[in-house]
């Protein structure tokens, strides 16, 4: 791998929400090559994981709208010491990391990375999860407008569109822990 240094930003990304805008908004305020990389690439599908990495990237450049972001894909490891290592050879040699969690931080701080720690915007309603149970509350919703008006306060509306366009909210019907469809 020939990669130079950028500064990174790491996550899940399922779903792309306001959360993660507000995070790489920040990030992109620093003035350096972003490369965006998207963690747990090679998760099988679940209500925790429900969009493949290639619907991940998609919502993130439907976002981006042609702006010159760099995204690549990073598997899990299950060994958070020498993630970092791992993580190395898809997202490059150290650089910055620009995270707003404080495990993340640490892990590359003792990896010899710059730091760089944002603030969190709005946790208790954006997180990942309670955007997950949204959709799937919504998913049941026939009234599309109304669905995506209700996603589009946590998330961008092009992304929520976007999820709609593809119908990639209905197979969250289908999962829980319940064995019975939501609705």
């Amino acid at each position: 791998m020939n990669m130079e240094p950028a500064l990174i930003v790491l996550g899940r990304f399922q779903p792309f929400h306001n959360g993660h805008v507000a995070m790489i908004e920040a990030a992109l305020s620093h003035q350096k090559t972003l490369r965006i990389c998207i963690g747990s690439s090679q998760a099988e599908q679940s209500l925790d994981n429900p969009w493949t990495v290639d619907e991940r990237e998609e919502m993130i450049r439907v976002w981006l709208a042609g702006r010159d972001v760099e995204i690549v894909h990073v598997p899990d490891l299950g060994d958070p010491p020498n993630y970092v290592r791992h993580a190395e050879k898809f997202h490059g040699p150290p650089g910055t990391i620009f995270t707003t969690d404080e495990d993340t931080a640490s892990l590359y701080r003792a990896a010899d990375w710059s730091v760089i720690v944002g603030d969190l915007v709005q946790r208790v309603d954006w997180q990942g999860w309670r955007i997950r149970a949204t959709i799937q509350m919504l998913s049941t919703v026939t009234e599309e407008e109304a669905a995506i008006a209700a996603l589009s306060v946590n998330m961008p509306e092009s992304v929520v569109r976007h999820i709609f366009d593809n119908g990639w909210q209905r197979r969250l019907f289908h999962m829980g822990t319940g064995g019975e469809p939501v609705g």
